[in-house]
């Protein structure tokens, strides 16, 4: 009888071990079903091009109106440098010529998902592994680029305001310490900060509101001057034969150029320095060049008067000097005069 006791109590055990081991699979089940977004409908494959799918992993959700309605099996990159998602959903999910596609956050975390929805509307579905176009496809926001734009107001709050303010919600939200006080607190010397900062701000959107006005005021004239610089764009491009082969005969040009100065380089450079010669000479003689130059004037004024009676001169020779001379030595040097009464007078 004891023996028969100990079979009944192995039998329970061995039942509730069963029913644990069959609980616990169950629940692992559901869990990796959940987990891996495991489905059991019979579903359809599409693709879509998008022109970036930065964050987009292989599992993640595809969704309608938030529900998901499938998962995205795989990415590739496209001859054009654009990206190719391959995704599977429900059969009864209609994608035809009016669906759209767009990469959407699913968390603050950067996961991801795609948003399908319909714009206007097509009698055409979409064959299974049907491609929706890059035109119907848009991708997620750029936060960097969005951030960027928040940075002169970032720039204008003190860092050490930041950190505390970050430092204080961490310790409110995980129980660690700190108050709801505190927090309001360096909430409050945050927004103090913004506040110090109205009228920079204000002044920031008075000019960019000022600057956008007179855009707007001078719209044709802007239009006028994009018009006008795609014609030169299109004119210079439609002559672009002309203007490489006139770079051609300018190269040539100059290569004659540089022959011609080469040729007459040695004499141009013998001109210059007698050049330099006749300027020592003018130089040493300025005086007696400026005095001739003062004297000039006179000289033809009277040479003038004489002439006015004819085309012919009248002189009379009253005294002569003959210098002659070889380098700086004198060799001779004759004298002649008339010794005349008119010759006195001139004196």
């Amino acid at each position: 009888m004891p023996r028969m006791g100990l079979d009944k109590k192995t039998t329970g055990d061995l039942v509730r071990l069963l029913c644990f081991v069959v609980t616990t699979g169950l629940l692992t089940s559901l869990l990796v079903i959940t987990i891996g977004n495991i489905s059991f409908q019979s579903t359809d494959s599409y693709e879509a091009v998008f022109s970036d799918a930065t964050g987009v992993n292989k599992g993640d959700d595809v969704r309608i109106a938030g529900v998901r309605v499938g998962t995205v099996k795989d990415i590739q990159v496209t001859k054009n440098n654009h990206a190719e998602i391959t995704f599977s959903v429900d059969s009864d999910v209609r994608i035809d010529g009016a669906t759209h596609a767009q990469i959407k956050y699913r968390n603050l975390l950067g996961q991801r998902y795609i948003d399908v929805y319909q714009q206007g509307s097509s009698s055409q579905r979409l064959p299974s592994d049907g491609v929706i176009p890059m035109g119907r496809t848009k991708p997620a926001l750029n936060l960097t680029v969005l951030f960027n734009g928040f940075k002169p107001l970032f720039q204008a709050l003190s860092p050490d305001d930041i950190n505390k303010l970050s430092y204080e919600i961490v310790q409110v939200f995980q129980g660690e310490g700190g108050t709801l006080q505190n927090l309001l607190e360096s909430t409050a010397s945050v927004t103090q900060t913004l506040a110090d900062r109205d009228k920079v701000i204000g002044e920031l959107l008075d000019n960019l509101s000022y600057v956008l006005n007179h855009v707007s005021d001078r719209d044709r004239q802007l239009t006028n001057l994009i018009t006008s610089f795609k014609r030169l764009v299109t004119g210079l491009d439609k002559d672009r034969g002309p203007i490489l082969g006139s770079l051609n005969s300018i190269s040539a040009l100059s290569v004659q150029t540089a022959g011609l100065v080469s040729s007459i380089r040695k004499p141009f450079v013998g001109d210059i320095k007698q050049l330099r010669h006749v300027a020592t000479n003018l130089d040493a003689g300025k005086g007696e060049l400026d005095r001739m130059l003062q004297v000039l004037p006179i000289k033809l004024n009277k040479i003038g008067r004489t002439a006015t009676y004819g085309s012919w001169f009248n002189f009379y020779l009253c005294h002569t000097i003959i210098t002659l001379r070889i380098g700086k030595k004198v060799l001779a040097e004759p004298q002649y005069s008339t010794g005349a009464a008119r010759c006195s007078l001139g004196q």
